[in-house]
């Protein structure tokens, strides 16, 4: 793949508010069917700064106008594409002002795919994994203009206690709303 056109379709496909792509997103988009062709690419777009390596797996386009603040829950969509995922636990209870204390480099989305921990400079997505059946997540998730969904209170509340983490940072007049 050329460097110029490589610049050319992902530009395009920019200027869509398609920024962030999987490995094998851009397989497909450079029409790479050999994996050590397309990792020679890969490689030579990061070297070339057109490509940024947010995780292994996952690349941004580095001249993107919308990376900010959704960028870290895109990066979580990817990583467990496939599952229901939605944001809980300390990152939900911080965006409801139920705990004091504001997560400022971690998300942590709670998920029906693989537990796992991802850094990213971004910062890092920590995945839980939920047993929950899907019609029950679905009806306890809101959307807040995200392009992950977020836990209600009670449920990401109830989250917390299943998992086992500490509930010390809870604020008690939080804790029933």
């Amino acid at each position: 793949m050329k460097v110029k056109t490589a610049l050319k379709i992902l530009s395009g496909l920019e200027k869509k508010g398609r920024y962030v792509y999987t490995s094998k997103d851009l397989g497909k988009i450079f029409s790479q069917d050999q994996p050590s062709t397309l990792n020679a690419g890969l490689l030579r777009l990061v070297e070339c700064e057109i490509l940024r390596r947010a995780t292994r797996g996952i690349y941004l386009f580095a001249y993107s106008r919308h990376i900010g603040i959704d960028t870290i829950d895109l990066i979580a969509k990817l990583l467990r594409k496939g599952h229901y995922n939605y944001i809980s636990l300390e990152s939900a209870l911080s965006l409801y002002g139920a705990i004091s204390q504001v997560p400022i480099d971690r998300l942590t989305v709670m998920t029906t795919g693989r537990e796992g921990e991802f850094y990213t400079p971004f910062g890092t997505i920590e995945f839980t994994h939920t047993k929950r059946p899907r019609t029950e997540i679905v009806g306890n998730i809101v959307n807040m203009n995200r392009p992950l969904r977020i836990a209600t209170q009670a449920t990401a509340l109830r989250d917390l206690k299943r998992v086992g983490r500490n509930t010390h940072l809870v604020e008690e007049s939080k804790q029933y709303e």
